[in-house]
């Protein structure tokens, strides 16, 4: 009786392959959904980030710590004045106060060398919100993403 040599025979190596093909088209699509949920987790963060920082100007502004403008609305008119710091009208010495350490990026963004205040969709106090559209303030931000999120809402309109 002769013995066979140790090894797998070809319906074992198809059938293994047919399992290892199954577990990977159904583990790429779950690993596209954790990069989804992880890109709009930070998207939330940025926005309610930017929002904060946004809202604490305008409170600044009516403690007078901000000097607004004759026409302004009490906004930023930039999101770079968050970062680059605003005069502190209260001290007497040439004091800045930040809003922000740094300016979060949409992640939904397709072009990382743009730069971050302008990855975002911009809308002014003026401005309806159905129609948001920049002017001379930023009294808000929106995802310029045209993609829809895992809740079936626009990122834009989050």
């Amino acid at each position: 009786m002769k013995r066979r040599s140790a090894g797998f025979t070809l319906i074992e190596l198809v059938v293994t392959m047919a399992i290892v093909g199954i577990l990977a088209s159904v583990a790429v699509p779950l690993g596209e959904l954790s990069v989804q949920r992880a890109k709009e987790q930070e998207l939330r963060s940025a926005l309610r980030h930017i929002r904060e920082a946004l809202d604490s100007y305008k409170r600044a502004v009516e403690e007078g710590r901000v000097l607004r403008r004759a026409d302004g609305s009490g906004y930023p008119p930039s999101l770079e004045v968050l970062t680059n710091g605003a005069d502190d009208a209260k001290t007497p010495v040439q004091a800045k106060i930040y809003f922000l350490r740094r300016l979060p990026r949409d992640p939904f963004y397709p072009d990382p060398g743009v730069a971050a205040a302008d990855t975002w969709g911009k809308r002014a106090y003026a401005s309806p919100p159905d129609a948001p559209s920049e002017g001379n303030d930023v009294f808000d931000v929106y995802s310029l993403s045209e993609r829809v999120g895992l809740n079936g809402i626009a990122y834009r309109e989050w």
